[in-house]
């Protein structure tokens, strides 16, 4: 169970790095679909050890083509609409001074 969900993690994160290189959507497709045939092409691995090395290759190949600036939803914290329009806090009046 645990390889099952290492395998759909490292499939997340190598799609959404594609996400982050490519520029249109029609172009993170037939990169999605190459990925995609090589985690199919590598689905009869049942070797601990085979499994384990191929998860160290693929982090490796995911460290290696990181990418600087990732992309970050708007609203998403460090994006450029964060916190752009929040209302403003409720502060109570001053108390009332009398001289």
């Amino acid at each position: 169970m645990a390889s099952k969900q290492a395998v759909c993690s490292l499939y997340r994160r190598s799609l959404k790095l594609a996400l982050d290189w490519a520029v249109h959507r029609y172009v993170w497709r037939g990169q999605a679909l190459y990925i995609r045939s090589l985690f199919e092409a590598n689905k009869h691995v049942r070797e601990p050890r085979q499994q384990k090395a191929l998860f160290q290759e693929a982090e490796a190949l995911l460290e290696k083509w990181k990418h600087p600036d990732p992309y970050k939803p708007p609203t998403a914290p460090g994006g450029s609409k964060y916190e752009r329009n929040i209302p403003a806090p409720i502060l109570d009046p001053p108390p009332h001074m009398t001289l």
